[in-house]
């Protein structure tokens, strides 16, 4: 049966943390638009005047050289960067940098999310290192680990995103040895009913049932990451349909659907036919390429090799 979303799985309001009383919106950063490099040109510094311009100048320098930050593109996506001081900028630096964040790390976040760059660190950044730190129990020395794999953290909310996809996360396993880490924090910025909900009952689909798709998940987390239409059914397809498989080699081995199908899953399935030789789906795909070839070489030397 499909695992369906109950309004038990959904924290109580009651659970939900204080609002800021001057809450700033959080929204995705636009993508980032081709621009061209003007910004230190001497007819923007002559509008700037003065010691106005070269503060301006020593601004774009700590974006450029301190922080690695493509300046043009900052100030065109977050035109509030042009107004504000230097010290605010090394101010929000400063704070990432007291979570172990380096400035390589600061400045592909940056980046990414460029609105970031003038931002209230207390107001929009603690939050989120408060929850990572405290209800999700992320250690403290994994805290860079967390932000730099998924820096979108940075810009969730943390009662409209966060906080319910760690309280469904931990309802569908995700405690104790499976609890939420480092590795795994890409799952919280995941919506529960548009993405981890659909993705559970796809699987299910397929014929598991809701106990096998639950280890399945916890046995592969990255499963809730991938797409249904571009990674699961063409993969289910090739599996069933070219390679002749059984679904059920899915509960064995969930990480398949974490290989490339034509990078690594077509090539090796076509080795194996064209010497007439099966092995489990882990066996043709965990190894290095040189170690595959060495194991069909082996297998074409054994007699007793099994034989499609």
């Amino acid at each position: 049966m499909a695992l369906r979303l109950q309004p038990s799985l959904i924290p109580p309001p009651s659970a939900k943390p204080p609002k800021n009383p001057n809450p700033k919106p959080r929204t995705a950063c636009t993508p980032l638009r081709p621009l061209s490099p003007t910004v230190l040109s001497s007819s923007t510094l002559a509008v700037a005047g003065g010691d106005a311009g070269l503060r301006f100048r020593e601004k774009l320098l700590y974006l450029e050289h301190d922080l690695g930050v493509d300046s043009s593109k900052a100030l065109s996506l977050n035109p509030a960067l042009r107004a504000a001081p230097l010290s605010s900028l090394c101010s929000i630096a400063d704070f990432l940098a007291s979570f172990g964040l380096r400035p390589a790390d600061s400045g592909r976040i940056f980046s990414m999310y460029p609105h970031l760059l003038t931002c209230d660190p207390s107001a929009d950044l603690r939050p989120v290192f408060d929850f990572l730190l405290g209800p999700t129990d992320i250690p403290s020395a994994d805290i860079r680990k967390a932000v730099v794999r998924c820096p979108r953290l940075l810009v969730s909310s943390v009662p409209g995103q966060l906080q319910p996809a760690l309280y469904f996360l931990r309802r569908l396993g995700f405690v104790g040895q499976h609890r939420i880490s480092c590795q795994t924090t890409v799952l919280l910025v995941s919506s529960v009913e548009g993405t981890l909900i659909p993705k559970l009952d796809y699987l299910q689909s397929l014929g598991f049932s809701s106990w096998e798709t639950k280890k399945m998940v916890l046995r592969s987390p990255g499963l809730l990451t991938f797409s249904i239409e571009n990674n699961f059914r063409p993969k289910v397809a090739f599996l069933v349909r070219e390679m002749g498989r059984e679904i059920s080699e899915l509960k064995e081995f969930p990480q398949y659907f974490s290989f490339s199908l034509e990078g690594k899953i077509k090539p090796r399935h076509q080795m194996l036919v064209e010497n007439g030789f099966s092995m489990p789906l882990s066996e043709m795909l965990k190894v290095s390429d040189g170690e595959f070839r060495q194991r069909l070489v082996e297998m074409r030397l054994n007699p007793v090799g099994e034989k499609l």
